[in-house]
């Protein structure tokens, strides 16, 4: 194979660990920590911008807002969120495929920005609609992160560390979530003056990701795979893997673009990114398709964001003073950072099947609990509110330990680069469909069902572990090769997949890796370094 490595860049690069951390982290902080972030940060100025729509409307029109009439407007300007996340996650795939999964999330930033203004000036120009467009576009921006973040993660990652890098995506989430609830106590941010810096408060995480992921490489299989750049490529896996570009890590990517050029080749069409239509029209891919469109609706509508809701209806039952329950819903976030934290340790060494179908069995078995706690809580007998409180932390754990995760992961294992985009794009409006879905109908969930009102989520879960236990293969450590063919016989499509031996050996995982061992420093081979 004719490439070569700068020898220069090699010596001045830094090692692989701590190049490819500093690339997660700041891709993240204005990626999917935003998504958390803005997903906490409206909960707390909640009461603070009602009054601000009544109080506008009263001053334009010179008649107040019936409650109902401001609950409407309020779920307005929640909705928007979900609204705006459907939008971006459409975006997300055209932008990946034009601009690079890089440069795809330092423009993302731009509606960020122009949403920050809005949210400053809405109380100047008394105008409550600069809110709902405000928050419209702060969806867009989450729902172009939420996909393209993971995508550049699962092709810039050794496969070793693969499942390790993706799942970060969580990690920084429920960091998100954390972090919103922290500033929006009523020490800091969360007072009646301050709520429109709250809110605006998401830009310096945007800031901050402008002015260091442009210092970071672009994803290396979207180099040389989609641009054909091959020198680019090696440069940057080079930066990635400490200035050592592993020869059969391109081998393996030459091998995708080959089986992509031919499989183009073979449908009379040029090798290019698939649509979504093209994707659903694919016969080979709809076990694929099947199974993250499962996953990404399950993990909105098993009512993991309900539970968030609901909490403070437990802490107030509980006997927790209404001023408090602030401090413990904070608990509620620590509790899904801990466990994002606990998985990324874990999905090397326990799999992406075992964690999510484990997480869905885990979250149905409280589900259960709770509602029998909520039952008899509510025919007043001792103790049940302190139960109510545990299922709730426990729930809360059992999603961030599998389904937050791995669910994101999915894509980018089990597509190629041709079809990845485009199921990023199915997946994310799955997920964004479902979380409005969720939102509208959980206020006349409760009314109906009262107590029980938790039962239809016990029935996603319960659907969720059986179908991801029955058709899911498990993805730890395989190359895409032996992942599709696995899929493929699932399909009933009989192909003779060829691995090369050297790179199946090369990719067997020995000692299980976490993200944790990312600012370590590899252990070279120097028989994989590309020469001259």
């Amino acid at each position: 194979m004719n490439c070569t490595v700068d020898t220069e860049a090699e010596e001045t690069s830094k090692p692989s660990g701590r190049t490819l951390a500093l690339t997660v982290c700041s891709a993240a902080i204005g990626g999917t920590f935003q998504y958390g972030y803005n997903i906490s940060i409206i909960n707390a100025p909640t009461s603070y911008i009602q009054v601000f729509i009544n109080d506008t409307y009263m001053e334009r029109w010179g008649i107040g807002l019936d409650t109902p009439q401001v609950t409407l407007v309020w779920t307005l300007v929640v909705s928007a969120f979900s609204l705006g996340g459907w939008i971006g996650a459409l975006l997300a795939g055209p932008l990946s495929v034009r601009f690079g999964r890089k440069k795809s999330l330092l423009l993302n930033n731009s509606f960020l920005f122009v949403s920050t203004a809005f949210v400053l000036t809405c109380r100047v120009a008394k105008l409550f609609e600069m809110l709902i467009f405000a928050r419209f576009l702060v969806g867009i921006n989450a729902g172009v992160s939420m996909n393209i973040q993971p995508m550049y993660f699962g092709e810039s990652a050794p496969k070793h560390l693969r499942g390790a890098v993706a799942f970060s995506s969580a990690v920084f989430t429920a960091f998100g979530i954390f972090l919103g609830q922290v500033v929006g106590l009523t020490e800091l941010l969360g007072t009646e003056p301050l709520w429109p810096y709250l809110l605006a408060s998401n830009a310096l995480p945007g800031l901050i990701q402008l002015l260091t992921l442009p210092w970071f490489p672009e994803s290396p299989r979207y180099l040389l795979i989609d641009r054909g750049d091959r020198e680019a490529c090696v440069r940057a896996l080079g930066r990635l893997r400490g200035g050592v570009a592993p020869v059969l890590e391109i081998e393996e990517m030459l091998q995708e673009q080959q089986q992509q050029n031919s499989s183009a080749l073979d449908s009379g069409s040029a090798a290019s990114a698939m649509t979504p239509w093209t994707l659903f029209k694919n016969r080979n891919l709809r076990s694929q398709l099947r199974t993250v469109m499962a996953a990404s609706s399950a993990m909105m509508l098993c009512g993991n964001d309900s539970f968030y809701f609901y909490a403070t209806y437990i802490f107030l039952g509980a006997g927790i003073p209404p001023e408090k329950v602030q401090y413990v819903t904070i608990g509620t976030g620590a509790s899904e950072l801990t466990a994002a934290i606990l998985s990324n340790l874990l999905i090397e060494r326990v799999g992406r099947r075992s964690l999510l179908v484990g997480g869905y069995c885990l979250m149905s078995c409280w589900t259960v609990v709770f509602t029998v706690a909520l039952t008899l809580q509510s025919r007043g007998v001792a103790g049940m509110p302190y139960l109510s409180m545990a299922c709730v932390f426990s729930y809360i754990l059992s999603f961030g330990l599998g389904p937050a995760g791995v669910t994101g992961i999915l894509p980018a294992e089990i597509f190629d680069q041709g079809a990845r985009p485009a199921a990023y794009m199915v997946a994310g409006s799955c997920m964004w469909i479902s979380l409005l879905l969720v939102g509208m109908l959980f206020p006349f969930i409760v009314n109906s069902l009262g107590d029980f009102c938790f039962l239809p989520f016990l029935g996603v879960c319960l659907v969720s572990a059986v179908f991801f236990g029955l058709t899911l293969p498990e993805t730890k450590g395989k190359t895409l090769g032996e992942i599709t063919a696995e899929f493929d016989r699932k399909n009933g499509v009989r192909k003779e997949m060829q691995v090369d031996e050297s790179i199946k050996e090369h990719y067997q995982l020995g000692n299980a890796c976490s993200f944790t061992t990312l600012t370590q420093d590899p252990d070279p081979h120097p028989d994989h370094k590309i020469g001259d």
